[in-house]
């Protein structure tokens, strides 16, 4: 048997695949928190189960489209490797200790992990994953026409990714499953906590249809049986809507042209994207910034800038390979205590801030 087939027949995408999901990166997912910081509960998303629904909707849609699967799933299945313990609160700490330096991003930083910080393999630095996926996950949000962060430069400077083009569309197609799986599941998260109400949500007009009709199929079933199927029917709505509109914009396209194109070629109908981001309004004014949130947030954002300080004015407080490893000069240091708090899971973060200083933090966790 030749080396190349060593580890199994596959796909240049598959195997890329495969790294991701065999990467510690990859399992940490499972302890960082998607909308609740540190949930106590059992039924709650974190960044893993999330990552999984994204590929699973991505998967579907790449095969209605004819697209590359396996690229479409290991796009999804990285696409949040780069978010630090506590979400976008200890993303906002990370890049406040971090301004003088060049700040924090997570997009970025999910690169830097793929392709620097997570080296398994004896012949190379990180995970040498495909163009294909590194460029569709530094487009992440669409082409990066400005200064890019640090991370996302250096890595850039390295190994090139067209920056200022389009991705594929598979990675369009990733990052429209992102917002997909998220929307909906909010929703189903919100409402199980309590921050959601029914009856607010049913002053959006892309609810309220859906709910008429899910209260029409199933009059007589339970409340919690219809609202599982409020959020399933919405996502099915957007998936169809997503694919009559792609196929719409990408009749007699190229590979090319879905790079060199002056617009997504991957998106919604106008009519469903501007109920989208109406959805999206909805969830930060109800339940992202919801006032529980705001407060557990400032208690995460305090604890990660508290871990930092802690590691930058002791460095031997860091696990001993990352102390070993610690750059003399600036801003390489702080950028390497950067990178091992954004490792940290919620609990690893949460033991290490009372090991530094002597108590564990009260109030993580609201559900």
């Amino acid at each position: 048997m030749t080396s190349d087939l060593a580890r199994g027949p596959r796909g240049p995408w598959q195997r890329d695949r495969d790294r991701i999901i065999h990467s510690i990166a990859f399992r940490r997912l499972r302890h960082k928190t998607q909308v609740f910081i540190a949930p106590d509960g059992d039924h709650y998303r974190v960044r893993l189960t999330h990552s999984l629904e994204v590929a699973q909707i991505g998967r579907v849609i790449a095969r209605a489209l004819g697209l590359d699967e396996d690229l479409t799933e290991a796009l999804c299945l990285a696409h949040d490797i780069g978010h630090p313990a506590f979400g976008h609160a200890g993303e906002e700490a990370l890049d406040a200790a971090l301004r003088p330096h060049g700040g924090f991003d997570h997009n970025a930083h999910c690169l830097r992990v793929l392709m620097r910080l997570e080296s398994p393999y004896p012949g190379h630095d990180g995970l040498n994953l495909s163009w294909e996926v590194l460029e569709g996950l530094a487009k992440h949000n669409g082409p990066v026409l400005g200064t890019p962060p640090w991370a996302l430069g250096e890595l850039d400077a390295a190994f090139p990714l067209a920056l200022r083009e389009y991705a594929s569309l598979e990675a369009q197609v990733a990052a429209l499953a992102d917002d997909i799986a998220y929307d909906n599941h909010d929703i189903d998260d919100g409402l199980r906590a309590g921050f959601l109400d029914l009856d607010d949500l049913l002053t959006l007009p892309f609810v309220a249809d859906q709910w008429r009709a899910v209260e029409a199929r199933f009059p007589t079933a339970p409340r919690d049986r219809q609202l599982r199927e409020l959020v399933r029917s919405q996502i099915g709505v957007m998936v169809n809507d997503l694919l009559t509109e792609t196929a719409k914009r990408t009749a007699r396209m190229a590979a090319a042209d879905v790079r060199a194109a002056a617009r997504p070629s991957a998106a919604f109908s106008s009519e469903l994207a501007e109920e989208e981001r109406r959805l999206k309004r909805f969830l930060y004014a109800k339940l992202y910034y919801h006032p529980e949130q705001i407060a557990t947030a400032a208690r995460a954002h305090h604890v990660t800038a508290a871990l930092f300080a802690g590691l930058a004015e002791e460095p031997a407080r860091m696990s001993e390979g990352w102390a070993a490893r610690l750059p003399a000069d600036e801003p390489a240091r702080s950028r390497h205590i950067a990178d091992y708090i954004a490792g940290m899971t919620d609990r690893f973060a949460i033991a290490s801030y009372a090991r530094i200083y002597g108590e564990v933090p009260e109030g993580l966790s609201n559900v």
